[in-house]
């Protein structure tokens, strides 16, 4: 890609504002190079005021980017393909699509040409420049792999996968935040029932949550390793963890990483809309 390539940013809601975000923020970008849309562009204003440029018509953000970036909803998916495949040169555009469940060769085959694209799963994490973001491409060219890395990597970690392992990667990647944001909260509770503050409760749980996750990132630990140096023998860190397994802690959080697996699957269809 070219030096200063600019980006569209196609459905501008909440996961697509958060990747702008970071993406400004990791200073690699300004805020001229990137353009937002979507039909109720009243919602962007703020961003408006930051320096984005701000459209609803779809047609005019690819004509004027180069790297296409689609964050619709699965079910809108197939009204934005159709719209802007006319103005999609493959020459061009490089297509990075954060669609749950929206297969590469559907997107290939929606488009009719042969498209450079990269499949990509972050998180809403991208809007702090912590982003875990499964990359997966159709093949057809390195230079979109690389660039979508180039974009992904301003904000957070990457992970390049198969394709048949990305709705997984939506389940525990992109769901997943919420599921340890649902433990962190629950943990503040637990500190409010045994006497703290509210807002102590959260700041505790929150810069604990995430001491926990720089360990496992640092030593490139297993869990269960950590977990022993911090359990002694009729200790009350062993009661509890005991505790929470008795009542599902664990087989909770699994059940439901695999239902999210299983209903991101069907959230896509690939009929005519």
């Amino acid at each position: 890609m070219r030096e200063g390539y600019r980006i569209a940013v196609l459905g501008a809601g909440n996961i697509g504002t958060s990747i702008a975000k970071g993406l400004v923020q990791s200073g690699r970008f300004s805020p001229s190079r990137i353009v937002l849309a979507r039909r109720r562009t009243h919602l962007l204003e703020e961003f408006k005021n930051q320096g984005f440029e701000i459209t609803d018509d779809n047609l005019a953000a690819v004509a004027s980017c180069d790297v296409l970036l689609i964050a619709v909803e699965p079910q809108r998916m197939n009204i934005l393909l159709d719209e802007i495949a006319p103005a999609v040169d493959p020459e061009r555009h490089r297509v990075i699509s954060v669609v749950t469940g929206v297969l590469i060769r559907q997107i290939e085959e929606r488009l009719g040409k042969a498209v450079s694209i990269v499949r990509a799963m972050p998180n809403t994490a991208i809007a702090v420049r912590e982003s875990m973001t499964c990359l997966a491409s159709n093949g057809t060219d390195d230079e979109a792999l690389e660039t979508a890395r180039a974009i992904f990597n301003e904000v957070g970690k990457t992970l390049r996968l198969r394709e048949e392992d990305m709705i997984a990667a939506t389940a525990l990647g992109a769901c997943g935040i919420a599921y340890f944001l649902r433990a962190i909260r629950a943990a503040s509770q637990g500190g409010i029932e045994v006497g703290l503050s509210a807002k102590n409760a959260l700041l505790m749980a929150t810069q604990t949550a995430k001491g926990a996750a720089c360990l496992l990132a640092a030593n490139g630990s297993h869990p269960e390793n950590e977990i022993d140096k911090v359990t002694t023998p009729k200790g009350c860190t062993i009661l509890g963890l005991n505790r929470m397994e008795h009542e599902g802690f664990s087989s909770a959080l699994i059940r439901g990483i695999t239902v999210s697996a299983e209903k991101a699957a069907t959230l896509y269809s690939d009929g005519k809309q």
